[in-house]
């Protein structure tokens, strides 16, 4: 059964959430061109320290994870791509996720994705951390749950992790969109089944499978989030860290780029030092001041 008006099944938005509506929740995504100001902002300084610094200095540190990007729903992986540059510049080596448009059925994008960091975990001979925009960030989060073999941690920006159907009604207009093109005989794209039957079901309860203690989690917010609820990003397992943006910017923003960088760094931090994960250390300190 579908939430009433959205081709969303109920289950995907519990009781007490409910998704951004109206002009005045679109206006707040129109921060994103001071966004993209922050950004050119800051790649010019950055090319003019780096013109000062003699060349043998330039070099970012190697041997630093190996990060996978995942795109939000309808976007690609040209979406990450200036989240990617500025990951290199730091030394991660960065992927994409192979995903030209992010509209496909939610289980098979997953299964997608789980081959591709597979591939690169076994191509890099070590775990990957996986960053995940929006959906992306439900993709990622499914994956962390099913495959710690493989993760050593993700971050999720804007991801509704709590209540994927509390959304803006734009969306839930493109989702019905999809639906009906998907009845006509157009497979590329979601159909019913992926947004309120089983399929979605499946999906939905994937993404709540415990994590182990080894993976990271982290999970970025904005309370000006014109797309989602920003409280369903509010997941207890994570790590949750608000910042001032759009939904659209986090993909880009550099604030958001420093939080992404900070935990992919304490991440790597952890794990050359053999300690637990932050999220794990964290737990087990509150267990043992339990006892």
């Amino acid at each position: 059964m579908t939430t009433t008006g959205t081709p969303l099944g109920a289950f995907l938005c519990p009781p007490g959430y409910a998704g951004p509506t109206g002009v005045r929740a679109l206006a707040r995504e129109s921060s994103v061109v001071a966004e993209a100001a922050r950004y050119a902002r800051r790649t010019a300084s950055s090319r003019i320290r780096r013109s000062g610094t003699p060349y043998a200095q330039r070099a970012p540190e190697h041997a630093l994870a190996p990060v996978v990007l995942v795109p939000g729903l309808l976007a690609g992986d040209g979406s990450l791509r200036l989240m990617s540059g500025q990951l290199r510049a730091l030394g991660y080596r960065t992927y994409r996720s192979l995903m030209h448009a992010n509209v496909g059925c939610t289980r098979r994008a997953a299964d997608a994705l789980e081959r591709r960091v597979e591939s690169v975990a076994e191509r890099r001979g070590r775990k990957v951390s996986v960053v995940g925009h929006s959906l992306g960030g439900l993709l990622a989060r499914r994956l962390a749950g099913r495959r710690p073999d493989l993760v050593e941690g993700i971050v999720t920006l804007g991801s509704p992790l709590l209540a994927p159907g509390a959304t803006h009604p734009l969306l839930l207009f493109d989702l019905r969109v999809m639906s009906r093109l998907r009845a006509v005989g157009i497979r590329a794209v979601m159909g019913e089944d992926c947004t309120s039957g089983e399929c979605a079901r499946l999906s939905w309860e994937q993404t709540r499978v415990p994590l182990a203690p080894t993976v990271s989690f982290t999970s970025v917010y904005s309370r000006r989030d014109g797309i989602v609820d920003w409280r369903s990003c509010l997941d207890p397992a994570a790590t949750t860290v608000e910042v001032a943006s759009s939904h659209v910017g986090m993909a880009f923003d550099p604030l958001v780029l420093d939080v992404v960088a900070g935990t992919l760094a304490s991440t790597e931090e952890h794990r050359r030092a053999g300690r637990l994960s932050p999220r794990a250390t964290s737990r087990a300190a509150r267990g043992a001041s339990a006892g």
